[in-house]
């Protein structure tokens, strides 16, 4: 689904307000608590295991369907029936079922229309007054367990969820029944932002989705998932196989997931030529143009039926008008095969700059995600222009028929990516919109880049985006879209989750070792039902490395990043022996660091450190081998990391006075009256070194105003300015020593 997030005023008065709400006491950075053990809860199962692939035992119960539907575009009514053929996969013996009735969502009496706020909300109708939800007429059954039954269960409906009695359980590992659900339902004109229609010039455009009643999904998590849909949580759903009969009003053309199985009763000869065409095309070929569809019928009495199927599908939508121009080109798949790339739109959205181009986008983005991450599994992929900001469905989206340009290439490459995440790899949106929302929008942030040569990219820094990702005011990724502020839902299923796979790519596992696990993931994942364990115990096991940490913190918890550069000095104050740069995590997630630093000759150097350096330490001090002096230091110089607090990120020295010294004037053996104790310092490597009796020499820094510190055990050194004696500073005591 497309979610745009913010207009320029208001991002910056949620910047102003996240700023000074940051300035309250934030928890400082604790190593024990960042990289502490035991992060998974569930150990390895049958179904599920530790390396983050399914079990050896993994099972998943699917569910076919054959769909008949009729469309009254007079009263905006489907109805028609849904033949289920559900297979019980699973260890366990099902006394009932429970199924998903969508629609039920716009009744007056709905929960979700309960939880809409007086202010209103993308979700529900928008108000519309009308006698929304299913009618269902009849249940029956038609077998079950290999036995024909034709009998009438009784059932409950609560909400937007029926469940069924079985006159006898449907058995464990295999069992299969077969049922007739007949229903009828008033189409809102907007669904959520999910289906609906829209007026054209040429006639009604039909965008149907959740139109049929749909199998809840019963998995090892949960049993039966059954969260009602409330409007902001998507869907979690079953793979099967679809047959669809759709008949609509003759002048009408029905766009669907899946494919066309009767061409030759819907379209002319001249119109099957054309698609014929277009399926060997790599450049667009219109199949019906606006002149056809300005002089085309805008009434009909009669009727045609469409017929469609798809296989191992998790869902099925579709959409019919008479106002439709069609177009296409074939989509070149790596494996050789072919797709093809439609667009349905109206005459006014025609035109080069905007739906014109559809076709292309479609293809591009198809191409380009089957290239990366896994190979397109549907015969076709459909763009609808109607009235939504975008919705996905598996081989057809709907994006809004007034998107151009920009616009209309993001939101096309937006829900195209959700063929991947949720269609191919079906994770639970109901629970986890991160998942497919926060990966989708990851994975087109590098479809922008490479989409013809970058003609929309525009880089974004995260660093930019750090006023949302750190304000106290949002809820952890992890939350369910359900239990989230409406205002949050696009940065935190969208914009946080798909910035943390950014970072995991770009700063900690690398362009190559994420690849190749992610696209692991989606593989062993494709057509089944991953959780975050899964995705999370997969990544590490592919990549190689622990990251319970990074989870930790940036999905599960709010945790900030805020790293400091505290101090630059040249070693001895001289420039051209080195210089040691001191860095502090002061946020509660750590992250590898980054160190440009910048000389006064015009050059520049990139020093960076492994997050490991913070696994036992908050401060860490670095030595960097120069011989030229230094204008600057900054800590990630590009901005890939969003910051809490950027203004502690640069450390200047341009305007201090470098403070010379000479090592040699402050050796020697030392004594004190206070303890009997002799401390003898001396010059290794171009440092000074202390030895305090029988243990151990240990170097110190040299901080200024002739003072040297060992930060690891809290000793500072202040010598007096005749370097004859010095005061030794440790744990609130002072001892002074002098020169033997």
């Amino acid at each position: 689904m497309n979610f745009k997030i913010f207009k320029p005023v208001f991002a910056f008065a949620m910047a102003v307000s996240v700023h000074f709400s940051a300035q309250t006491d934030a928890p400082k950075y604790s190593y024990t608590e960042a990289f502490k053990p035991f992060f998974y809860q569930n150990n390895a199962t049958e179904t599920r295991s530790a390396s983050g692939q399914p079990g050896h035992n993994y099972w998943q119960n699917s569910a076919d369907y054959v769909l008949n539907a009729t469309l009254n575009d007079g009263k905006n009514e489907i109805s028609g029936s849904a033949e289920i053929t559900y297979t019980n996969n699973s260890f366990d013996d099902l006394g009932f079922l429970w199924l998903q009735l969508d629609q039920n969502l716009f009744k007056k009496d709905s929960r979700g229309n309960a939880v809409i706020p007086m202010g209103g909300s993308r979700n529900g109708a928008k108000g519309q007054a009308f006698d929304g939800g299913y009618t269902i007429k009849s249940v029956e059954i038609i077998s079950a367990n290999g036995k024909n039954l034709k009998t009438t269960p009784k059932y409950t409906i609560t909400d937007t969820r029926m469940q069924i009695d079985l006159p006898q359980e449907l058995k464990s590992k295999g069992g299969v029944i077969k049922f007739v659900v007949n229903y009828s339902f008033v189409s809102p004109n907007y669904g959520s932002d999910r289906m609906g229609i829209e007026a054209t010039k040429n006639g009604k455009i039909f965008t149907m989705a959740q139109w049929f009643p749909r199998m809840c999904v019963y998995d090892d998590i949960m049993g039966w998932n059954t969260l009602p849909y409330l409007g902001a949580g998507e869907f979690f759903l079953e793979y099967g196989n679809v047959v669809a009969n759709l008949t609509v009003p003759a002048n009408q053309y029905v766009v669907a997931s899946g494919e066309l199985l009767n061409p030759k009763e819907v379209y002319t000869n001249d119109q099957i030529k054309k698609w014929e065409s277009a399926k060997n095309s790599d450049k667009t070929v219109i199949i019906r143009s606006a002149a056809e569809a300005n002089a085309g019928e805008k009434t009909s009495s009669a009727t045609k039926t469409w017929k469609f199927k798809v296989e191992n599908t998790r869902d099925f939508a579709w959409a019919s008008s008479s106002a439709f121009i069609l177009d296409a080109a074939k989509i070149n798949l790596p494996s050789g095969k072919k797709s093809l790339a439609i667009s349905a739109y109206p005459v006014e959205s025609d035109g080069n700059a905007a739906w014109g181009r559809s076709t292309e986008y479609t293809k591009s983005s198809i191409e380009n995600y089957s290239k990366r991450w896994y190979e397109y599994t549907y015969p076709n992929a459909v763009n609808v222009a109607g009235n939504e900001g975008g919705m996905e469905y598996p081989g057809i989206v709907f994006c809004h028929m007034n998107s151009k340009g920009a616009d209309l290439w993001g939101v096309t490459d937006h829900e195209f990516g959700h063929n991947w995440f949720p269609m191919i790899v079906g994770s639970n949106e109901r629970m986890f919109a991160w998942m497919d929302e926060g990966f989708n929008t990851f994975i087109n942030s590098i479809s922008e880049k490479d989409f013809n040569k970058g003609e929309y990219y525009a880089p974004k820094s995260l660093q930019q985006m750090s006023f949302a990702f750190n304000s106290d005011q949002m809820e952890p990724v992890v939350t369910a879209p359900d239990n989230l502020k409406e205002r949050n839902l696009g940065f935190l299923a969208y914009y946080k989750p798909g910035a943390g796979l950014q970072m995991l790519r770009d700063n900690i596992l690398g362009e190559e070792r994420f690849d190749k696990a992610f696209r692991e993931y989606i593989k062993r994942w494709a057509f089944k039902h991953p959780t975050p364990e899964d995705f999370f115990h997969s990544m590490e096991n592919v990549a190689g490395e622990d990251l319970s940490w990074f989870w930790r913190g940036w999905f599960i918890n709010k945790w900030k990043i805020d790293q400091a550069v505290t101090n630059v000095k040249y070693v001895n104050g001289d420039f051209t022996k080195g210089a040691i740069i001191k860095v502090e995590n002061i946020g509660q997630l750590p992250m590898p660091t980054e160190v440009e630093i910048k000389f006064k000759d015009g050059t520049n150097q990139i020093e960076k450190l492994p997050v490991e350096v913070w696994k036992r330490n908050s401060e860490w001090s670095f030595e960097v081998p120069t011989t030229k002096e230094i204008l600057s230091v900054q800590l990630d110089p590009k901005g890939s990391l969003p910051d809490a607090n950027p203004s502690d990120n640069i450390f200047k020295l341009s305007d201090q006075v470098v403070e010379k010294i000479t090592l040699s004037d402050y050796v020697g053996s030392f004594a004190s009256k206070q303890l009997p104790l002799k401390v003898v310092i001396k010059e290794e490597n171009n440092s000074l070194t202390v030895k305090a009796g029988g243990q151990n020499a240990f170097p110190v820094e040299y901080e200024g105003a002739e003072k040297f510190s060992f930060s690891m055990a809290g000793i500072e050194i202040q010598f007096a300015k005749d370097k004859k004696s010095f005061t030794l500073h440790q744990g609130g005591k002072d001892y002074i020593f002098t020169k033997e």
